[in-house]
């Protein structure tokens, strides 16, 4: 993996919108599936020293995944991802909001679109978050999401090496 890839993190509070684009020397089956698959998510998605566990995942329009970033002393955040667009291997989109261990989300919430593309073996993903409230994306900035985003794509770099070597 070459370290002179593209990875563009931008906040425009103004449309409440959080824009991501990011490049990973590996082919788009593998990105997609490291997007799609809760085997893989739960390797990548959690900054260290969290870990990220999928209680279920049901990829398909309509289909959710649930899942809880753990804490090291134990304690869960659970999240609720619904998915409201899938285009194999270019787009998916979906419905994200914080909720508690029953699956009650707590709203507002945030549209996620995921957009793939290759070319020359290098994949690129164009994450666009827009948030139904400009408190909730102050209140995720707040929590770190910019540097725990940051932190998952070096997990996501080094589970891709894992993956390319077998």
């Amino acid at each position: 993996m070459t370290q002179d890839l593209l990875f563009d993190f931008t906040v425009d509070k103004a449309k409440k919108t959080v824009y991501i684009t990011r490049e990973f020397d590996a082919e788009l089956s593998l990105i997609w599936d490291a997007f799609t698959k809760a085997e893989y998510l739960d390797q990548w998605t959690a900054p260290k020293p969290f870990v990220a566990k999928t209680k279920y995942m049901n990829f398909e329009e309509g289909g959710k995944r649930f899942y809880a970033m753990i804490s090291p002393d134990g304690k869960e955040g659970w999240l609720l991802q619904e998915y409201t667009s899938i285009t194999p291997k270019t787009n998916f989109k979906l419905f994200n909001a914080f909720a508690d261990e029953n699956e009650n989300p707590q709203l507002p919430g945030s549209d996620w679109d995921y957009t793939f593309s290759e070319e020359n073996g290098k994949t690129t993903v164009y994450i666009t978050i827009y948030n139904e409230s400009l408190a909730r994306m102050e209140k995720m900035l707040e929590m770190g999401f910019t540097e725990g985003y940051k932190a998952s794509m070096i997990n996501l770099e080094n589970l891709l090496r894992t993956l390319s070597n077998k």
